[in-house]
């Protein structure tokens, strides 16, 4: 069973209605699942109409699911985090093998555009991957003027989020003002070359990470309270490389995300050292003793 994640915009519409299509040719189940977040007035009834819309399309089971918004980052970052834990917990109680969502190319064009203007790096500028776990994206090749388009053709009346609309949102204003201007002064593609260049890094950072894994396993010894890397294996690597081991032991030993300003901190008591002090970051302790450098935990258990 694969489930639709529907909105009722023209996006997950339209993906709805193909997935129905092609599930009824290749005698798949095919259901849909629809997140009201309650944040805006009325959101019941568009979640109640993208229910109708999809049991008239012939998908089943239709679950509606409620969510309480709460969180840090911002209410975009907290409304995503509230509706992906919805999706994965539908997905479990129904046996869902995937969750499909409707990211078209211009939302992948608009993530590489804000993750270039944070300086977010290759983690960002990569993109939303097609294929991620529970999640597929199948519409990331096709532009949202087409599943407009498609709704149009197919007599689908999509419901149009006013929120879309509103500048004080980022993305927003990526998508209403910075691409726009950007087709105008650079000329047309732009976010097909987004989208391209999103691709190219993907593949490039899968690429560091699967070696830092590997260097990860090879290097990765337990210390007391924690865990060490030999300085010498990581002067031996290129910075790429080196930052991703550093990031990646930390991550799986502590469950913490460093920033590159932690990492490149960390990175230089292998390439700079000239006998400094241990490093207080956010939930953890660095320090280099010998030729070992030594990440302990310094979070209450």
């Amino acid at each position: 069973m694969v489930l639709v994640a529907l909105s009722g915009g023209p996006d997950s519409l339209a993906l709805a209605a193909a997935t129905a299509f092609e599930a009824s040719r290749l005698g798949m189940t095919a259901g849909a699942v629809i997140v009201d977040h309650g944040l805006q007035e009325g959101s019941a009834d568009v979640a109640a109409r993208a229910a109708q819309q999809a049991a008239e399309l012939g998908l089943a089971p239709v679950i509606t699911t409620h969510v309480t918004v709460a969180g840090t980052g911002g209410p975009e970052a907290a409304a995503r985090d509230a509706r992906y834990a919805a999706l994965a917990e539908v997905a479990a109680e129904v046996g869902a093998t995937a969750v499909l969502l409707g990211h078209t190319l211009d939302d992948q064009a608009e993530t590489v555009l804000l993750g270039l203007a944070r300086g977010s790096g290759a983690g960002s500028l990569k993109g939303m991957a097609a294929e991620s776990g529970l999640y597929l994206r199948p519409l990331l090749g096709i532009r949202r003027a087409t599943t407009v388009q498609f709704c149009v053709d197919e007599g689908l009346e999509p419901w149009h989020d006013p929120q879309n609309g509103e500048e004080k949102f980022t993305r927003v204003r990526v998508r209403n003002t910075v691409l726009p201007m950007l087709e105008r002064e650079l000329g047309p593609g732009i976010a097909e070359a987004l989208a391209r260049t999103a691709a190219t890094l993907r593949e490039d950072a899968e690429a560091l990470d699967g070696f830092a894994e590997e260097q990860l396993e090879e290097l990765a010894e337990h210390a007391e309270a924690g865990i060490s890397l030999p300085v010498k294996a990581l002067e031996a690597n290129p910075p790429a490389l080196r930052q991703r081991i550093i990031r990646a032991t930390v991550e799986a030993e502590f469950g913490v995300s460093l920033s590159r300003a932690h990492t490149l901190e960390v990175s230089r008591l292998v390439t700079d050292w000239s006998g400094q002090d241990a490093l207080d970051l956010p939930g953890i302790k660095v320090e280099r003793q010998g030729g070992l450098l030594i990440f302990t935990n310094t979070r209450e258990p």
